[in-house]
Formats: structure tokens, C-alpha cells, sequence
């Protein structure tokens, strides 16, 4: 059985839960994530620990940021399946999917940088 060690933030941060987001919520967030580039990019391994480690500490850093997995005839619901995932390890929403890449958002704890309308 392969057994996923818990994925921590980077120090002296806290792992807060995944946020739950409203359909205004997501459309805000996906206006401020349309002109970002992916900060991550899985490789043909997937989704590595590597991976999530570096996708909490851009979670950290940045709050909102877009992630690219492999194209090139790739199954759909398999990139949807490392999506979610990836969101689940790094305790983010995954605020929007399309193609190869997907939106994640995570607020820092204490002092968020992106403020979402209620």
C-alpha cells in the first residue's frame, strides 16, 4: 500500500482547512487568476511529493496560482482526478479547471493578500 506522508506548510505557517467558495467567489477569483502564468507544472510522474510541497509553499507565497499538467492526449478525468488531488494534499480550492490547467486557491492565514466579496 502507498502510503502519502501529510504535506506541511513552510515554516511558521499554518495549515488551514480548504475554503469553501460561492459561485461569486470562484468568478472573482478566476478574473484575477486569468493573466497569471503556472507556477507549477506536473511532469510525466504526476503528482509527486515534491510537487505538493512546492504547490503549498506557491500557495503560500502567492495565495492564488495556476497549475499545468502534461498534455498531449491525456484522459480527461485522469487530470481532473490529479486536480482535485492536488487541491485535497495542499488543502486548497480548486477554483477552476480548463484544459491542462487548473486555479487554486488557498488565503494565508492572518494577513491575505487577495480579498474575495462575500
Amino acid at each position: 500500500m502507498d502510503k502519502k506522508p501529510a504535506i506541511t506548510a513552510p515554516a511558521g505557517a499554518q495549515s488551514p482547512a480548504a475554503p469553501e467558495l460561492s459561485e461569486k467567489q470562484r468568478r472573482h477569483l478566476r478574473g484575477l487568476a486569468h493573466p497569471l502564468s503556472p507556477v507549477i507544472r506536473l511532469g510525466k510522474d504526476g503528482l509527486t511529493e515534491a510537487v505538493a510541497k512546492e504547490t503549498v509553499r506557491a500557495l503560500h507565497d502567492h495565495e492564488l496560482i495556476k497549475v499545468k499538467a502534461p498534455g498531449g492526449g491525456g484522459d480527461r478525468e485522469t487530470r481532473d482526478t490529479l486536480f482535485t488531488e492536488l487541491a485535497q494534499r495542499t488543502s486548497s480550492a480548486l477554483v477552476h479547471r480548463i484544459g491542462n490547467v487548473a486555479v487554486l486557491y488557498r488565503p494565508r492565514t492572518g494577513l491575505p493578500r487577495i480579498l474575495i466579496p462575500d
